[in-house]
């Protein structure tokens, strides 16, 4: 690659430690974040290195999502920086479309992630002032470690690197059905007649939950908590768009109210069903912890139908059913873990001061996105794509600044070192 050379090791790939400068920054996820920083960073003139430790871009959309999902919110909330989606993809663009976006996205702006890189560790070095990144690759005959060395670090790994299983008695150890996590749920065609608990309400759960009723399935649905569901559309129109508009003239409190009136004429009362809303309203529960408000396509229908029971938390799990916490006892096929994902930064990047024991940084949005000794985070402001958007282009446009006048600066060194050539030879 043209923007880094080798500091140590020879041409020979078989040797299992070698050191790379990059001449700019690195990026680590080849996800929607790091694909619109490295974009933007494109734009700006300025070279850069993606590591992914898949074999493709965007790898939590191509191998851990169902067959079944669109985008939740409307196309253009969603497209990445300077390039917007194709005219003719519907308001909800599918799984298949998104990744060909992306794709595409990745075709246009020349990023060529190197893939199969997974990071060990990335760590500051104060006495060169350099960011030093360590990895690993295998193949079918061996494994091989690099080490990046970079002045620049942007953490683009995401809110979802790493799904969460919660433990629970007796499901690892005494039930005899399939056991799943929602990434590796694809369709519900194979549990056509069988009984499934899905343990989580949000939207991965309601929408499994969907999904496996309209394959005939016996859906039942966990629900510990409070949950908020709100109708994905009002009258042709986007929840969100109404709630992003109304946030422009009203505080917080009446745009939540309003949503809540708006929620009740379309989906009607939900505590009969067993879903109970929190008191904190959804916009100002989503401000406040990052927690994002179910978008109802249609599983609401479901479950006021009797399709998709709605059960309370779970006490133990046996052989072949699961004992509730109300004394209901179930018998099951198979559990699906609609449990969330979290954030994998704290077992690779060794710092402290931007980021927490969570994985997020501390600052909140929209101070997210940079830290001190070129440290950048780029997709970590729990507003979805357009505040990955966000943090790409803030990311770019500050190393951009840097790297301009770093080469003015060297240009004018070289000019006068030319000049002074010039009159000695003469």
């Amino acid at each position: 690659m043209e923007n880094m050379f080798r500091l140590m090791g020879s041409e020979d790939f078989s040797d299992r430690r070698r050191s790379i400068w990059v001449n700019g920054p690195v990026i680590i996820g080849a996800g929607p974040s790091g694909l619109a920083t490295a974009a933007c960073l494109r734009d700006e003139g300025v070279p850069f290195v993606v590591l992914e430790r898949a074999e493709c871009i965007a790898s939590l959309w191509q191998k851990r999502t169902y067959d079944r999902l669109k985008l939740h919110l409307p196309k253009k909330v969603c497209q990445l920086p300077k390039m917007p989606f194709p005219e003719d993809y519907p308001e909800y663009p599918t799984k298949r479309q998104f990744i060909d976006y992306l794709e595409s996205y990745a075709t246009r702006f020349n990023i060529n992630p190197q893939f199969n890189e997974c990071v060990q560790s990335a760590r500051y070095d104060k006495t060169s002032g350099l960011w030093r990144i360590k990895t690993s690759s295998s193949s079918a005959t061996s494994v091989s470690e690099m080490e990046y060395i970079c002045r620049w670090l942007v953490v683009a790994t995401g809110e979802n690197a790493e799904r969460v299983v919660p433990e629970i008695d007796g499901l690892t150890t005494e039930f005899n059905g399939e056991v799943i996590h929602s990434c590796e749920y694809k369709s519900g065609e194979k549990y056509r007649g069988k009984s499934v608990l899905v343990v989580g309400c949000g939207n991965s759960g309601m929408e499994v939950s969907l999904d496996l009723a309209n394959h005939d399935a016996n859906p039942s649905m966990v629900v510990r908590s409070s949950v908020h569901v709100l109708p994905r559309e009002v009258l042709g129109k986007s929840s969100f768009e109404i709630s992003m508009m109304l946030m422009k003239w009203l505080p917080l409190w009446l745009v939540d109210k309003l949503l809540l009136i708006l929620a009740w004429l379309i989906l009607g009362n939900l505590i009969k069903y067993g879903l109970k809303r929190p008191k904190m309203g959804p916009m100002e529960l989503k401000v406040v912890t990052g927690k994002t408000p179910v978008l109802d396509i249609g599983a609401m229908e479901k479950i006021r139908s009797g399709q998709v029971d709605i059960v309370p938390g779970i006490k133990r799990f046996s052989r072949n059913h699961v004992e509730l916490v109300d004394g209901q006892i179930l018998d099951l096929d198979a559990v699906v873990l609609a449990t969330g994902y979290r954030s994998n930064v704290p077992s690779w990047l060794q710092e402290s001061d931007m980021f927490s024991k969570n994985g997020f940084p501390k600052s909140p949005f929209p101070n997210a996105w940079k830290g001190k000794s070129g440290l950048y985070a780029a997709g970590f402001t729990r507003k979805g794509m357009a505040g990955a958007s966000a943090d790409a282009v803030n990311i770019a446009k500050d190393i951009g600044n840097v790297w301009r006048e770093e080469t003015k600066r060297v240009q004018k060194i070289r000019t006068r070192v030319g000049h002074r050539r010039c009159i000695s030879i003469a």
